[in-house]
Order: C-alpha cells, then sequence, then structure tokens
C-alpha cells in the first residue's frame, strides 16, 4: 500500500484491578450479585447522580446504570448509560460481563469484564479483568481503570458492612 499508514480509530486495552477480602468467597459474591449491594457499590456517588439503576443477575439477563457526571468531572452534566448482559455467572466463583457505555446514542466503549474469586488463607482475592474497546472521544483506559479503582474500593466498604 502506498502512502502513510493511518491510526486505528479504535484503542484496545485491558486492566487487571485486583482487592483482597478477610471474607468468604460466598460473602464477596454476593455483592457482586445482590441488586440492592450492587446498587450501592456501582451506584451514584460525589462523582454522579444515578437516575436508573436496573439488575437481573442471571446468565442472560441484563444490568442498566444510567448517571449524569458531576460538576467536577471532565465531562460536567454528560448522561452515561452503561448497559450490559451477564455472560457467565459461576456462583462463588465467577462472574463475566458484556457491556456497552454511551452518551446520547453514541456507544463510546465497549468491553468484556470478569470478576474471579480466588479462596485464600485469609479470606477471598478478587481478580476483576476489563477488556475494553475505546472508541472515537472515550474516556480511554487510564480513566476506565480509574474508575475501576473506586468503584472496587466502594465494593470493599460494601462487603465490610456488617447486615
Amino acid at each position: 500500500m502506498a502512502g502513510a499508514k493511518a491510526e486505528p480509530k479504535v484503542v484496545h486495552a485491558t486492566c487487571v484491578v485486583e482487592r483482597g477480602f478477610s471474607k468468604p468467597a460466598s460473602v464477596v459474591f454476593a455483592a457482586l450479585s445482590d441488586p440492592d449491594k450492587v446498587r450501592r457499590w456501582m451506584g451514584g456517588s460525589e462523582h454522579s447522580e444515578l437516575f436508573e439503576f436496573g439488575c437481573e443477575f442471571r446468565e442472560g439477563g441484563t444490568q442498566v446504570l444510567r448517571y449524569k457526571m458531576g460538576p467536577k468531572t471532565p465531562i460536567a452534566g454528560a448522561v452515561i448509560t452503561n448497559e450490559g448482559r451477564f455472560q457467565q455467572i459461576v456462583p462463588d466463583e465467577r462472574i463475566v460481563t458484556a457491556a456497552t457505555m454511551r452518551m446520547g446514542d453514541r456507544i463510546f466503549s465497549a468491553s468484556q469484564v470478569t470478576f474471579e474469586l480466588v479462596p485464600t488463607d485469609k479470606g477471598t482475592d478478587l481478580i476483576l479483568t476489563h477488556q475494553g474497546a475505546f472508541f472515537e472521544g472515550s474516556d480511554g483506559p487510564a480513566m476506565r481503570e480509574e474508575g475501576w479503582n473506586v468503584l472496587m474500593d466502594k465494593l470493599v466498604a460494601v462487603v465490610n458492612t456488617k447486615q
């Protein structure tokens, strides 16, 4: 081919975020699967206001979050919709989802996320692997990894809350 090589329009990236828990896998799995608990760690924060949340936790079931970004974010006022489908669920071991994120009608990323629960002498290790395709105008891999770290810290708080 003659001419300059065009830059790819899609950026592919994988990030891995890990957390350790002093609880058994069943307790961590409950925080990943019970819709009320999921809403607590995935829902709105000081950075966003949650408008819609739905979670049908079963293989083939969907999970939808729609939220407005807060004034101290790079995209203040933007409404983001995250729609996912549960691909595989192995109780107390693994959850795999496939999802898209959109702003308005425009999808800006697609991803597969795997939550792996590994029993340890001290409790359970959680390994989250996010494999993403980031399209033009997306938040990009670094911001997504930062977002997962924030969410995993919120998950730790939910797991450690007595109920």
